[in-house]
């Protein structure tokens, strides 16, 4: 017996619709400007952070930027004042997924 099996028998009342499912996430396109963005390391509170400025651009491709870091490199972080803050210190791998995406970086701090 496989899933759908199982979900009817579960749901008889259930209808299946036929219509694809549509992504709501647009396709943005990152402004890459010519400055870089900083790269630096500090630790807060003891504990080692990344923390990603310089974005010249849309606040919210900003912050799409940092949720597809976060997802990428499975850490937690968060968007805070135009900053990008990432647990741990991961400058080298962010610096070089940016690079890939065609923005200049620049590693400051230790």
């Amino acid at each position: 017996m496989d899933l759908s099996e199982q979900l009817k028998k579960l749901f008889p009342d259930h209808e299946v619709s036929n219509e694809p499912e549509s992504l709501e996430e647009k396709n943005h396109e990152l402004l890459v400007q010519k400055e870089p963005m900083i790269c630096k390391y500090e630790k807060r509170k003891g504990k080692a952070t990344t923390i990603i400025a310089g974005y010249e651009g849309e606040e919210d491709d900003f912050k799409l930027l940092a949720k597809e870091i976060k997802n990428k490199f499975a850490v937690g972080g968060s968007f805070k004042d135009g900053e990008i803050i990432i647990q741990g210190d991961y400058r080298d791998k962010i610096m070089k997924f940016l690079q890939e995406k065609g923005f200049k970086t620049k590693r400051v701090g230790g």
